[in-house]
């Protein structure tokens, strides 16, 4: 039978780097192994076909005497003469391509499983996640809290262990301290190895004849523990910090997980926050307004004093410099912006409307056009 060309198989161009060729490898190989495509003869000979391509167009030698020669100039130095024992074998050739490991470490989860995992480390905590609602003033400032929650902490009696005490663990007899069992089956490449995760010791390594009283063997259980959170000043709605080895403890001995904290921002009566900004709306009465002079204010330090100038229009922003919310991480403050809003009473006595019609007769308080819009108002006959 004629060989195809290798790039043809794998898909891609002469000129393909070789991230390009691991990434067109790794596709093909996920898709045509035969354990995800039982008695399936074509998909068996596309699997050996991509390992093949890959094994030549990877090495860069025997890639120039291809490109050169075609198939005769790498005959005898292709998959077949290999010697892979095996489908596992041939991702342990290409260990880099698969995290290391093997085939079905990354079909099956086995990597992400044992990743990290040594002789009798135990198992991982989980990790706990608390939404902390804070106030702007405590957001401004930074603020430590302290909370109560329940979580798993390691069991004092065996000291996380989980043998009764002046006991110990011992290796698994099953796995003999791997935390793994190996199961071999036969297929068309000759032996098929598959790994799973020790059952007797869950993946462990090791097992414990005499279980401590007090955590029935888990080195851990549930308590309620008060956790000190240093919140910096700054932080946003959504924004998270993570405390490491904080969360959940670890099975007998094992890591323990983390506790992500959340932070939510209350509702404040007077400001709105955008960024390290804060938005203010201030009421002033019309007369103030046409008038001028000096307000005060609410800031997240306390109250400040800021100027109205004569004649200030309802919507304008005022400015109060470095009078917003601490800045994360860095130094410095946002700023306060001040909006005005011109208060116009809704109902009058009839003292107050003879004032105000006295007012609206006075040249100042008389609408006059401008000479650029004595046109407009002359075409509606204004």
């Amino acid at each position: 039978m004629v060989k195809r060309d290798y790039y043809e198989i794998l898909g891609v161009e002469k000129n393909a780097g070789k991230e390009d060729l691991k990434k067109a490898y790794r596709k093909l190989a996920m898709q045509y192994h035969p354990d995800r495509n039982p008695d399936d003869k074509s998909a068996e000979e596309k699997f050996k076909e991509a390992a093949e391509a890959y094994e030549v167009l990877s090495n860069d030698d025997k890639k120039a005497k291809y490109d050169r020669f075609g198939h005769e100039g790498v005959r005898g130095n292709t998959y077949g003469s290999q010697g892979f024992s095996d489908i596992n074998d041939i991702f342990s050739h290409f260990s880099d391509i698969f995290g290391g490991g093997s085939m079905f470490d990354d079909f099956f989860g086995g990597a992400s499983q044992r990743r990290g995992r040594r002789r009798g480390a135990g198992t991982p905590g989980s990790d706990l996640r608390i939404n902390l609602k804070l106030t702007l003033e405590e957001i401004n400032s930074g603020v430590t809290k302290k909370i109560k929650i329940k979580k798993q902490i390691r069991c004092k009696d065996c000291n996380g262990s989980g043998a009764e005490a002046g006991t110990s663990t011992k290796t698994c007899p099953v796995c003999h301290g791997t935390g793994e069992v190996k199961t071999v089956s036969r297929s068309v490449f000759g032996q098929f190895v598959n790994i799973t995760a020790c059952n007797n010791c869950s993946g462990e390594g090791s097992v414990i004849d005499s279980p401590c009283k007090t955590c029935s063997g888990d080195g851990r259980h549930q308590a309620e523990d008060t956790v000190k959170i240093n919140v910096p000043a700054g932080v946003h709605e959504g924004s998270y910090m993570t405390m490491r080895s904080e969360g959940n403890a670890g099975k007998r001995g094992g890591q323990a997980g983390d506790i992500i904290v959340v932070f939510e921002e209350a509702p404040h009566k007077y400001f709105k926050r955008e960024d390290d900004d804060l938005l203010f709306d201030l009421v002033v009465s019309y007369p103030d307004a046409v008038v001028g002079g000096e307000v005060e204010v609410p800031t997240l330090a306390g109250k400040a004093r800021i100027k109205i100038d004569q004649g200030t229009p309802h919507g304008k922003l005022l400015k109060m410099r470095d009078k917003g919310v601490k800045h994360l991480n860095q130094s410095g403050f946002g700023d306060q912006i001040v909006r005005i809003n011109i208060d116009v009473p809704k109902k009058l006595n009839s003292k107050e409307k003879e004032l105000l019609k006295q007012l609206s007769e006075m040249p100042n308080f008389k609408i006059t056009p401008s000479d650029e819009k004595d046109g407009f108002f002359k075409k509606f006959g204004l």
